[in-house]
Parts: structure tokens; C-alpha cells; sequence
């Protein structure tokens, strides 16, 4: 830590400061890019439901699984070298996703414009070269996702941590909120073209976050680096052997399984039960909105408490969340005359959601720093992600069947009538995942008794 004068008084050093603002460039494209992957793979590239799900849902996996491995080698070659090559990585996968459709038009089977006319691309092979461009962008996402979060463990100490962590989940969501605001006025203006354009934009925030790495980060803190593969799996082996953190893990998947449905459900839930008119984008915004104004306030509210009881109060509202985006289509007539319930319900779910996120997720990393030996913060902050790995595999999957069933594609059927027959308990979708959240909310209760009597009997 640097203990100099000017750092004491700022609390933290500029390597942090560097740190977050880069996460609040790759938030803004990953979320830019992310909000409508599903969409851009159907709308696109010709998938149907739930092909664009189980790729969506592989990709956010190993984006997620991934950093158990960078985040081990991202200890060894050290942050900076890391943050170079995954920058490097997410811009070229960037401007991949951005000129594959141009590749595609260019051999006639599509041509693109405010819609998409497909000319046999759902039935090509060519459109499978989305996964070597989704994989790049996996594998450079996966080192962000160690790096800046175990930054934040190296740059604090335990009594600056939790304001660390504070901060850092504010940027994250700055950087949410920002980039989700780009795809609606951008799809208003030229229609199924904003899901290709809207990837320019992503690689022009991450070459901006490659080149503020290259010119401004440099950290003190070189704990680790030049560590043998010896030393790696030793600590390897350690992490997968902490019983209490693969349950814990195990238990938080369920909420990030109700979270992910921001993206895996919500943007084609809401245009096909609310109108084309509908914007998803905004309406996840919302959920960015609320954790920026309330994380810090609640961060504070908690300080005195335990990392898994802020956890735990989060847990318990994430089913109430669902169960209000439900009542979307059980209401009668719109509540607001200018917004449809659908949308009402969804974004005072997504409130729910968002106040939820901010007594869970900053205090999940801090516990997970704190297990975290030095020299290792990379590996055990990249496992703390494994959370996301099991629900996107899980969230999308499960995602993919249920709109197959209750919320299907409106061009399926001859007529307005058959598909709002075939649609009409949509709601049901969400009752899934307030089960799947309340069974995970009373896992983790269970959890705090019974490690705290093993902790005073020890």
C-alpha cells in the first residue's frame, strides 16, 4: 500500500483511482453490447429463441468461469500486463461483432437495414463464426473481471476495503447505466441496424481504456508476480477446498440466477408483451440508477454489520422483485395512462432488484478479499465470480425454455389472437425465479447460523 502523505489523505492511490475508471469504460460497452446480445443473435444473425439464449447464456458462463484461471495468471504476469492484453482482446472482439454482419451481407445471405431480411442465413453455417469473435471477447472479459476487483483488494486496506468496494460497484454501475442508454435512441433513429452499430461503440470505450492503462497505471503492490505454476496450484487447490466458500457461491447463484434475467428474459419479454415501443434499455437502466444512488448510503447503513447479514436482508427482497414483475400481466387497466403495466411492474421489480444488488454484491467481494492470501487476490476474486458462471448457464437455459413456452415469438403464429392465447400466462416465467430466489434466501440464512456456531464452538 502506498503509505505516502498525498495517498493517506485521498484514502486511496491512483492505481485504484485508474482501476475504476477503466471498469466504468468496460461496463459501458460490455452493457451496451450485452442488453440486447440475444436480440442481435436472433435479429441479426438469425437465431431463434433459444439458440440466442444457450449461446448468450455459454458466453456469459465463461465469462464468468474463465477468471478462476486469468485471475491466477493475472497474479503471476502482474495487473498492468493484464489489463493491456485484455483490453487489447475486448477491443478486437468489439469491432468483430461490429463487421461480422457486413461479412454476412456481403455474401447475400441477409441484407440489413431499419429490419433485417434474412436470405437464408438462419439455415447457414456462416453464422457460426460468432463463436470464435464471442470467445475472444470472453476470454478478455474474464481478466477484467479478476483484475479490477482484486485491485481493489491491493490498493485498500481491511479498514478502507468495504468503502472500496463501495466505490468500485458505483462505477460499475455508472458504466451500466451509461452504455444501456445508447441502444434505444440509437435503435429509434435506424431500427435492427443499432444492435451491429452499438459494437463500434463498445470498442471505441475499451481502445479508450487500453490507452488510459498504457498511460497512467502503475501500482506499488507486486505481490505475487513471478510465482512458479507450482506456487499457482498450490493456491489452486487451497481455493477449491474452502468448503465454506463454494457454498456460499452455490447459494448466491440463486440470486444472480433472478439478476440475470435483465438480460436473459426482460428485453424480449417486455417488446412482446408491451409493444415494439418498448424499451428495454431504459427499462434495465433503472436497475444501474438505483444501485449508484443507494450503494454508498447503504454500504454506510451496514458498516457495523456483518458482510452476510447485508448479504442476507439482499437475498430476501430479490423474490419480492420477481413476484412484482408478475403483476404486470395480472393487472387490468394500465395504472399510468402513458406506460403499460408490463412496464410499470417490471421497472418497480427492477427497483426491488437493484436495492437488493447493493446490500449483496459490494459486501460478497469484500468477504471474498478478505479469504484472499496476498499475492493472491487475482485467483480468489476471479472464483468469486464462479456465482456468475453457474447462473448464467442456468439463468439463460432456463430462460430460453420458459419464453419458448409461455412468452413465444409473436412471428410464430398466423395471427394476434393465437399468439396472445399462447401468451397469456407470460407471468408465469417470473414465479419460476421468485422460487428459485426465496430458496436461495433461506440457504443463506441457514448458512449464518450454522458457520457461526462453528466459528464460537471453535
Amino acid at each position: 500500500m502506498n503509505n505516502s502523505p498525498q495517498a493517506a489523505n485521498k484514502g486511496f492511490t491512483k492505481a485504484f483511482w485508474v482501476s475504476n475508471t477503466v471498469e466504468l469504460f468496460e461496463r459501458m460497452a460490455y452493457y451496451a453490447v450485452f442488453i440486447v446480445l440475444t436480440i442481435y443473435l436472433s435479429s441479426i444473425l438469425g437465431f431463434n429463441d433459444f439458440e440466442a439464449s444457450i449461446i448468450s447464456g455459454l458466453f456469459s458462463g465463461g465469462l464468468y468461469l474463465l477468471p478462476i484461471l486469468t485471475g491466477a495468471y493475472a497474479d503471476k504476469i502482474g495487473f498492468r500486463k493484464s489489463m493491456i492484453t485484455a483490453f487489447t482482446l475486448l477491443t478486437i472482439a468489439y469491432l468483430g461483432l461490429g463487421t461480422l454482419p457486413t461479412f454476412l451481407e456481403s455474401s447475400g445471405l441477409v441484407t440489413y437495414g431499419s429490419t433485417t431480411q434474412f436470405n437464408g442465413l438462419p439455415q447457414s453455417s456462416e453464422r457460426w463464426i460468432i463463436v470464435p469473435v464471442l470467445v475472444t471477447l470472453m476470454i478478455g472479459g474474464s481478466f477484467i473481471k479478476s483484475i479490477i476487483s482484486a485491485s481493489v483488494a491491493k490498493e485498500t486496506t481491511e479498514a478502507t476495503r468495504a468503502r472500496g468496494y463501495s466505490i468500485f460497484y458505483m462505477m460499475v454501475n455508472i458504466g451500466a447505466f451509461t452504455g444501456k442508454t445508447v441502444i434505444d435512441p440509437l435503435r429509434d433513429q435506424i431500427g435492427d441496424q443499432a444492435y451491429i452499430y452499438i459494437n463500434y461503440f463498445a470498442g471505441a470505450m475499451t481502445f479508450i481504456a487500453l490507452l488510459a492503462v498504457i498511460l497512467l497505471y502503475k501500482s506499488a503492490e507486486t505481490a505475487g508476480e513471478g510465482k512458479s505454476m507450482a506456487d499457482i496450484g498450490r493456491g489452486f487447490l487451497r481455493i477449491i477446498t474452502n468448503w465454506r466458500l463454494l457454498i456460499l457461491i452455490l447459494i448466491v447463484t440463486g440470486f444472480w440466477m433472478v439478476q440475470q434475467q435483465l438480460y436473459a428474459t426482460m428485453p424480449k419479454y417486455v417488446i412482446r408483451m408491451a409493444g415494439e415501443t418498448a424499451k428495454p434499455g431504459w427499462i434495465a437502466n433503472v436497475n444501474p440508477f438505483i444501485v449508484v444512488c443507494c450503494v454508498s448510503f447503504v454500504t454506510r447503513l451496514m458498516a457495523r454489520k456483518s458482510a452476510i447479514t447485508s448479504m442476507n436482508i439482499g437475498m430476501f427482497l430479490i423474490p419480492i422483485s420477481a413476484l412484482l414483475m408478475a403483476c404486470g400481466n395480472l393487472l387490468g387497466n394500465d395504472l399510468l395512462g402513458s406506460m403499460s403495466n408490463i412496464t410499470l411492474m417490471m421497472i418497480l421489480g427492477i427497483v426491488v432488484q437493484a436495492l437488493a444488488e447493493c446490500f449483496i454484491s459490494p459486501r460478497y467481494l469484500e468477504y471474498f478479499s478478505l479469504q484472499a492470501p496476498k499475492g493472491e487476490e487475482g485467483m480468489y476474486l476471479g472464483f468469486s465470480h464462479l456465482h456468475s458462471f453457474l447462473s448464467s448457464i442456468f439463468g439463460f437455459g432456463l430462460a430460453g425454455i420458459l419464453l419458448t413456452k409461455y412468452c413465444p415469438d409473436p412471428a410464430l403464429f398466423d395471427s394476434r389472437e393465437a399468439w396472445m392465447a399462447a401468451s397469456a400466462n407470460a407471468h408465469y416465467i417470473w414465479y419460476y425465479f421468485a422460487g428459485i430466489g426465496l430458496v436461495a434466501a433461506f440457504a443463506l440464512l441457514a448458512f449464518a447460523k450454522i458457520t457461526n456456531k462453528m466459528d464460537k464452538k471453535g
